[in-house]
């Protein structure tokens, strides 16, 4: 008797947990409904928000071109448009802004899968993550080609065998990899990272990818034949402390101008323009002694292979590459640098302006 009676409550409890879980899903399905319906009418005011502000940006530049329009008010007015997007870009409305196109390296790697935050802490989350990535593979754009350099003067007797610089070079392939993944999550969350930096990682992967295969020879005549190595290792070194600059300057001025509201917390700023004077007049010349030392390096592979000292075919297509990133990165710090001075012109003949009336 017994029995039967506990057979009889656990089968009410197992009913109550049933229905219990019926209750559960048709809540849950509800308030997802619901949700799902709040968030569509919002896509729709900030697509039609969106809208309106590129639409006010056209008119007030065409107007002004045709002096129709007082040029101080032109300035307010723009200045009045940069403050709105900077409230819905930087605040909880950004999920629902029109998203960026993912393209095809995240399509190659992910799918057709969106990765669009909803929510801006996660957002935020992402873009403190890549900044402490980047900080992190500084040092060891730093460490590891001096480690080997060292290794190579005190141990290996001035010649770098194969596997730690194989193994330097696996890691530079997922180094630009995880870069070039994370930069173009960003972009699709609604950064501006400059689509110059996003190819700068496709060249470098495609240039670790095919290093990989390059036989790294010995002796004897290694110094020479080596060469190209080490100048390589030695740029990588440069190019880290650039890096440690560059990203503590990027960050405080990115800190800056999203408290004056001219820039959204999703925003990479500009490697060349990312501080104060003073600043720039030491990084530049370092940026354009890296890039001049880079494109050194890939005229020096070609020199390598061209003068039958090293006739492999990765030496050539490595030395054009690292000329090609010289080229294209030498033009976007000129052009940015260019596109600032222009800026501060403005500016300065605006705060003119003011101060005659």
């Amino acid at each position: 008797m017994e029995n039967v009676e506990e057979s009889t409550n656990e089968m009410e409890e197992v009913g109550k947990v049933m229905e219990q879980a019926r209750e559960l899903q048709e809540a849950g399905a509800g308030l997802i409904s619901m949700i799902s319906n709040d968030e569509q009418s919002l896509r729709l005011k900030a697509n039609s928000l969106d809208s309106s502000i590129r639409h006010l940006r056209s008119s007030i530049t065409t107007v002004l071109s045709q002096k129709l329009l007082d040029p101080k008010l032109a300035d307010k007015l723009e200045e009045d448009l940069q403050t709105a997007i900077c409230i819905i870009t930087d605040g909880d409305a950004a999920g629902f802004l029109p998203a960026n196109a993912q393209g095809w390296y995240l399509r190659m790697f992910l799918g057709p899968i969106s990765v669009r935050a909803s929510r801006k802490e996660i957002q935020l989350k992402a873009k403190e993550e890549y900044n402490s990535y980047r900080d992190r593979t500084a040092l060891m754009f730093i460490l590891f080609p001096l480690i080997l350099l060292i290794l190579r003067s005190w141990i290996w007797e001035g010649c770098l065998p194969a596997f730690p610089v194989q193994l330097y070079e696996a890691w530079l392939l997922f180094l630009n990899t995880g870069l070039a993944l994370r930069e173009n999550i960003l972009r699709a969350n609604g950064s501006d990272i400059r689509p110059w930096w996003i190819y700068h990682h496709y060249f470098a992967i495609a240039t670790a990818l095919v290093s990989l295969t390059w036989e790294i020879k010995g002796q004897p005549n290694c110094g020479q034949k080596q060469r190209g190595v080490e100048l390589f290792l030695q740029w990588a070194m440069m190019q880290g402390a650039a890096l440690l600059l560059l990203n503590r300057y990027q960050r405080r001025r990115l800190y800056t101008r999203i408290s004056l509201g001219k820039s959204n917390s999703m925003n990479v700023a500009r490697r060349e323009t990312t501080g104060v004077d003073c600043q720039l007049w030491v990084l530049c010349p370092i940026l354009f002694v890296m890039q001049g030392f880079e494109a050194y390096v890939g005229l020096l592979l070609l020199k390598t292979a061209f003068a039958r000292v090293v006739t492999e075919w990765q030496i050539i297509f490595c030395g054009i590459i690292l000329v090609i990133l010289a080229v294209g990165n030498f033009i976007n710090t000129a052009q940015t640098l260019m596109a600032k001075s222009r800026f501060k012109g403005t500016m300065k003949k605006s705060k003119s302006r003011r101060e005659l009336y």
